[in-house]
């Protein structure tokens, strides 16, 4: 009786000990995707980087362009900041992730018609921004007013959605490192995103794979930049607090 009490205490503390301890998507591939990843001439990825280098570099209606503020191959940019996405606006009073902060500047300093979200270019200067942060541990604040929207995140988290009548915690938390129809199931961490992956042959946002998720459940997605993708970024990013940015991360 004491060693079935030790091991369901065991149990029980198991994902507590998991969550100090989070474990990228990147331990998960096969040794020779993970080489596809960490080689920059293989990375199907780095596509998207250079074509938000152009952008980056292209100039807006004003005639300034994000490499005048921030250097030609964005040198300026500061890694750890990048890291801390999404942050706090106190303007707007909620999280503000980094391709809002991205499109922000494109209009703001640039002078341009704002992008989609979502769209292909705005995908691939937020691609190229984080990709400057490559290596730099993922550093979300969760602290002050920044708590109730990871707390909402949290939530929406373990959620069930859907005719499938599932939720998030169920695949990358409760059976990370099985498999579903052939595919490993990853902890679902998102310090690669946005992230090309090999199933579709594509650069993928993140609120993009949310929304793939939320399919995948039969269950009807979000507007583009509900507050319910935002909340979500904020809760996901923060969960994967230590791991390092990979983008642009390759996944099955």
């Amino acid at each position: 009786m004491a060693k079935l009490l030790k091991m369901g205490m065991m149990l029980l503390l198991s994902p507590l000990i998991w969550a100090d301890q989070p474990k990228s998507g990147y331990d998960y591939l096969q040794a020779e995707t993970q080489a596809m990843q960490d080689d920059e001439f293989a990375n199907p990825g780095m596509a998207t980087v250079d074509m938000g280098h152009a952008l980056f570099n292209t100039p807006g209606n004003n005639g300034r362009r994000c490499s005048d503020c921030h250097g030609e191959d964005g040198e300026k940019l500061d890694p750890k900041k990048i890291a801390r996405y999404p942050i706090y606006n106190p303007e707007l009073g909620r999280p503000f992730t980094l391709q809002q902060q991205v499109n922000f500047c494109w209009e703001e300093h640039l002078d341009n018609i704002p992008f989609v979200p979502g769209c292909t270019e705005l995908v691939a200067l937020e691609t190229f921004v984080r990709n400057r942060a490559r290596g730099e541990p993922v550093n979300v604040d969760i602290s002050g007013p920044m708590r109730p929207f990871y707390e909402a995140g949290k939530a929406l988290y373990h959620t069930r959605f859907g005719q499938m009548n599932m939720a998030c915690y169920v695949c990358h938390d409760q059976y990370a490192g099985q498999y579903l129809r052939g595919q490993i199931l990853t902890e679902g961490q998102t310090n690669g995103f946005p992230e090309y992956r090999l199933g579709s042959g594509r650069i993928t946002s993140l609120q993009r794979r949310l929304e793939e998720c939320l399919r995948s459940f039969r269950a009807e997605p979000f507007e583009r930049d509900a507050d319910e993708y935002i909340d979500l970024e904020v809760y996901l990013n923060a969960r994967g607090n230590g791991l390092p940015i990979e983008t642009p991360a390759v996944r099955y």
